[in-house]
């Protein structure tokens, strides 16, 4: 069959409050962050790996609160106005340089009144930071991990990353692809990838007998 050229144009994703779903393996999570006036000392970590919702988490937040949102490699040079609240995604990539204006803002932000939340995959003691005063105060933040999917959660994400991708999958599909794949966010991904790159391939249909195809080629019987 001949192969069609195919392109990685970008796809909308649906980070609305109303598009996140909780289940057991976020409900910590997601409690803590949409009640910020319950954070120690006005600051949170969210943790967990990518894919996980740690990003739409964010966008939930900064719909409560209209908080700025910055990612930790992109950080400005300039304070926030007095009050505001931040939010700082990806600290594990926090550079080097940019580490005493993290420290600055977030004694700022505590002498303002505003809420500092961040986002990172692993707990601060594991973060790339040398400016000792920014790692103790990152270590002394309260922490809210992201666990490892449920085969809810997994359904759940199955069908948005597909929906993101104007795809209605077949409920099917999804109730056969949760217990053949590995229980994590990252499988999840990498399956709806691979079944829409394959469809728009080939042009076969996003349907049981080509996630059977290419579960058989990956090698993948079952988690």
């Amino acid at each position: 069959m001949t192969r069609q050229l195919t392109f990685d144009w970008p796809r909308g994703v649906a980070l609305g409050p109303e598009d996140f779903f909780v289940s057991p393996a976020n409900a910590q999570a997601y409690a803590m962050v949409t009640a910020p006036a319950s954070w120690p000392d006005r600051k949170l970590i969210v943790t967990g790996p990518a894919g996980s919702g740690k990003s739409h988490l964010c966008r939930v937040a900064q719909a409560q609160t209209n908080a700025v949102i910055w990612q930790a490699r992109d950080l400005p040079d300039t304070m926030p106005d007095a009050g505001a609240d931040v939010i700082v995604e990806d600290m594990g990539a926090l550079p080097a340089a940019a580490q005493v204006f993290m420290f600055h803002l977030h004694n700022h932000l505590r002498n303002t009144g505003g809420a500092l939340l961040m986002t990172a995959d692993a707990r601060p003691s594991l973060w790339p930071l040398t400016l000792p005063d920014l790692a103790s105060r990152m270590q002394a933040a309260t922490v809210a991990p992201i666990g490892d999917p449920d085969d809810v959660l997994i359904s759940a994400l199955i069908m948005k990353l597909m929906a993101d991708r104007q795809i209605m999958p077949p409920m099917a599909l999804v109730s056969y692809l949760v217990p053949r794949i590995e229980r994590s966010f990252a499988a999840a991904a990498a399956i709806v990838d691979a079944l829409d790159a394959e469809s728009l391939a080939t042009g076969r249909a996003i349907n049981v007998k080509l996630a059977a195809s290419l579960l058989d080629k990956a090698g993948q019987s079952g988690r």
